[in-house]
C-alpha cells in the first residue's frame, strides 16, 4: 500500500492507495480540485464545505448519468446478441433446407439418369 499527498480545495490530504494506482488517485484529486475551482469561479466564496459538497454532487450526477447510459447500452448489446443468435439459428435452418433440397434434387437426377440409361440401353430412341 502506497501513500500520496493530494490537494483538494486547497488542502493537502495524505491518501493510501494500491500499488500502481498513485497516478490514478492524483488524476482523480486534480479533477475534483478543478471542479471546485470552477464552482468557486461561478459562485465566489460560498464556503469550503459547500463548494466541496457541490463538486461531489456534480460528480455523483455524472456518475448516475453514466450508469444509466451503461445500462441502456447493455440492454442494446443484449438485444443485438439476441438478434444475432436468432439470425444464426435462421441461417442454420436455411442451410439445412438448402442442403436437403440439393440432396433431393441430386436423388431425382440420379433416378432420371438411371431410367435414361436403361431406356437408351434397350435401344429405344429418346426424342
Amino acid at each position: 500500500m502506497n501513500h500520496i499527498n493530494v490537494t483538494i480545495n486547497g488542502r493537502q490530504y495524505r491518501m493510501a492507495c494500491e500499488d500502481g494506482q498513485e497516478q490514478r488517485l492524483m488524476s482523480l484529486a486534480e479533477n475534483f480540485e478543478r471542479r471546485i475551482g470552477e464552482l468557486r469561479g461561478k459562485f465566489g466564496e460560498i464556503g469550503d464545505a459547500r463548494l466541496t459538497v457541490m463538486a461531489a454532487l456534480m460528480v455523483a450526477d455524472e456518475l448516475l448519468d453514466a450508469d444509466e447510459r451503461i445500462r441502456a447500452l447493455q440492454a442494446e448489446v443484449d438485444s443485438l446478441r439476441d438478434v444475432r443468435v436468432a439470425a444464426a439459428e435462421r441461417n442454420r435452418a436455411t442451410q439445412y433446407a438448402v442442403s436437403a433440397a440439393l440432396n433431393a434434387a441430386a436423388e431425382r437426377i440420379e433416378k432420371t439418369t438411371q431410367v435414361l440409361n436403361r431406356t437408351v440401353g434397350n435401344g429405344i430412341a429418346i426424342g
